[in-house]
């Protein structure tokens, strides 16, 4: 496909200028029938992704899971006019969910007032041209965070797959306590999410077999290759609507074989100013109490969702070959974060998964967001009752199927045969984010300035 960023040399006219802000305007004028039917193709494909993804890691954050949707429409629209990757999807993702779960303590406002002050960071940073301070995370620290990351996502979602509860947040005692209690599992939420597990990775392994596609194969066999890939796209949605669909039958018949997502809210958010304080036990918590009570959520959050997204566009940038424009990516995530806290979302960032399916799907131009955003908006209008039915296990199966390729035991090898030293950042930010992920990250980045700084004979 060609650039989405027009000619090759930069613009000198007013319009030029306006182009920069405005990226849309540089594919706009172009767009044409063929790219809206692709569009309009992933843009589906994606939303039927999102969908139950955005419920599962409302979980993985602490909030109702109407909150998951709230926060998976609104970056469709804003990337649309502002981004420059026709690829990337924004959205709520697994390791951004698991950061929030620390700092929001499961309040919905905390989250709210986190999705605006992250927002108006990231929004800021852009404006100042401060995207060279993301250079300072360095690819140990990057994937020492993922891994850890994935594995405390990972194994949190067990117990929803025993169907346990009252386990603590605290990685350490939720491993115990989840051992410790594995006697209560519920023999129904074991079945259904062992077999929610087995149908997903069967699809997976099914879409990875399929290889490159054939033109030369006979239509059948290009018809059959095009179902299974479709079907394993959206995997994730047949799982749900399956297991649902088995937990609305057992309930109906008065059987309680499933511990269910439960009752939430209902129809769309209102659009309204982000609210700056709450009232909790009789007592008024302000702003800055608020802000206080966030600490060093405003650090760690915003540049680890400018981190992941700018990464993944310039990996499919780098693929599709087109070019991004890293300042204007800041300036699209940190607004539609802001915008986002008027509709009760939580911080976004770039989804790997959701990104890769709207590459593959063939997705032309970032219009393509604009139709997964009105799936979701339906979803809330429509289906929210539905919402009811849905077993925590099924959504656990979800979340463990998405995080595990984020554990990659190559990493440590390939480190060790690049540069021995760039092991200590790895190790330091994989182990102390078990403790808390926030130390994780700053303990690894310190790490990895002092070994830039300090040479270490025979280490290298």
């Amino acid at each position: 496909m060609e650039s989405l960023t027009g000619g090759s040399s930069p613009p000198l006219s007013w319009y030029g200028a306006l182009r920069t802000c405005f990226p849309i305007l540089t594919w706009l004028p172009r767009y044409n029938l063929t790219w809206l039917k692709m569009d309009l193709i992933a843009g589906l494909t994606v939303g039927l992704t999102v969908v139950p993804q955005a419920l599962a890691y409302a979980a993985v954050a602490g909030l109702p899971v109407q909150y998951g949707l709230y926060s998976a429409f609104m970056g469709g629209f804003i990337y649309c006019i502002f981004g420059s990757s026709k690829d990337i999807t924004l959205g709520p993702t697994a390791i951004m969910s698991l950061l929030c779960s620390s700092y929001v303590g499961g309040d919905p406002v905390f989250a709210v007032v986190l999705t605006l002050l992250c927002g108006v960071i990231q929004a800021g940073m852009a404006l100042l041209r401060l995207g060279f301070l993301l250079d300072f995370i360095s690819y140990p620290v990057i994937k020492g965070f993922t891994c850890a990351a994935a594995v405390i996502i990972g194994f949190g979602q067990v117990k929803n797959i025993l169907g346990l509860k009252d386990i603590p947040q605290s990685f350490v005692l939720q491993v115990y306590y989840t051992f410790h209690k594995i006697p209560e599992a519920k023999v129904g939420d074991v079945v259904l999410g062992l077999c929610c597990l087995f149908v997903l990775v069967t699809l997976k392994m099914m879409m990875s077999s399929l290889g490159s596609a054939d033109d030369e194969a006979a239509r059948p066999i290009r018809t059959a290759r095009g179902l299974v890939w479709s079907l394993a796209t959206i995997r994730n949605a047949l799982v749900v609507i399956a297991a649902t669909a088995v937990a609305y039958s057992a309930e109906v018949t008065g059987s309680h074989f499933f511990s269910l997502t439960g009752k939430s809210a209902k129809g769309l958010p209102p659009f309204e100013a982000p609210p700056l304080s709450e009232i909790a036990n009789g007592t008024v918590i302000s702003f800055r109490d608020i802000a206080k009570d966030l600490g060093g959520g405003l650090a760690v959050i915003p540049l680890m969702g400018v981190l992941e997204s700018i990464a993944i566009a310039k990996a499919f940038g780098s693929k599709n070959n087109y070019r991004i424009d890293a300042n204007q990516e800041l300036f699209a995530i940190g607004l539609t974060n802001i915008m986002g806290s008027f509709v009760s979302a939580y911080p976004v960032t770039g989804s790997f998964g959701r990104t890769a399916v709207n590459s593959q799907s063939g997705v032309c131009t970032p219009a393509g967001g604009v139709v997964t955003g009105v799936i979701v908006l339906l979803s809330l209008a429509f289906l929210m009752p539905l919402f009811f039915y849905i077993p925590k296990a099924s959504l656990a199966a979800v979340i463990i199927c998405a995080v595990s390729p984020m554990v990659d035991f190559r990493v440590p090898v390939q480190l060790w045969r690049v540069k021995k030293l760039d092991l200590l950042p790895f190790l330091v930010t994989f182990l102390v984010s078990f403790w808390e992920i926030q130390y994780g990250i700053v303990g690894g980045v310190v790490v990895s300035v002092l070994c830039c700084c300090t040479s270490w004979p025979g280490l290298k």
